[in-house]
């Protein structure tokens, strides 16, 4: 899952937040490196990525995009489901879309040294340019062609964004059918992280 899914599965516990945020950017073992429940917030992240990658509904989005995009299908999946989250977002939390987003970068800029050093100068990008604009198609493409630019190797992210006007009624249905079931998960994680 992208970035703001993440975000909003961390309900509103300020240090899971932190650690869900910032989850693609920790790499291997946890042991130490973080306050315990920023840690757990970094493993529930990666809990919901291997949620999302096997279940049925994510993977037939997925199966759906072109082949040409090969493995950039499921970045692509993560992104059109964030476009379809902040276009259902009262369906899925009462806080407004404008309120959160100024509430969770309050928390994340107030702990910004605790974020990886390669997170830290992304942060205004983020909630300036790329959260507030996952709404439209073009602020979706806005995101594709940046993330296109960051990857070294030649990709077809650029322009991928098409690819959510061609099939954007399958990929709705699949997403208001797999977003129940991710909240369901998320809830017995955190459940089983307070135990």
């Amino acid at each position: 899952m992208n970035f703001l899914f993440h975000m909003l599965l961390s309900g509103d516990d300020d240090q899971l937040l932190i650690g869900n945020f910032m989850g693609d950017f920790v790499k291997g073992s946890l042991r130490d490196r973080f306050p315990p429940r920023i840690r757990q917030g970094v493993q529930l992240h990666r809990r919901i990525d291997s949620f999302a990658e096997q279940h049925r509904l994510f993977r037939q989005s997925r199966y759906s995009l072109s082949p040409q995009y090969g493995l950039y299908r499921g970045i692509m999946v993560d992104l059109f489901y964030d476009y379809f989250l902040v276009n259902s977002w009262s369906a899925w939390t009462d806080e407004p879309f404008g309120a959160f987003l100024v509430r969770t970068r309050t928390v994340i800029e107030g702990n910004q040294q605790t974020l990886p050093p390669e997170l830290q100068p992304l942060l205004a990008v983020i909630f300036n340019e790329l959260l507030p604009s996952y709404g439209t198609r073009e602020g979706i493409g806005r995101a594709f062609a940046r993330m296109s630019r960051r990857i070294a190797r030649p990709n077809p992210l650029a322009g991928c964004e098409i690819e959510l006007s061609l099939h954007h009624a399958t990929l709705q249905q699949d997403f208001q059918a797999f977003t129940p079931d991710l909240f369901s998960f998320v809830d017995q994680q955190l459940r089983s992280m307070r135990d």
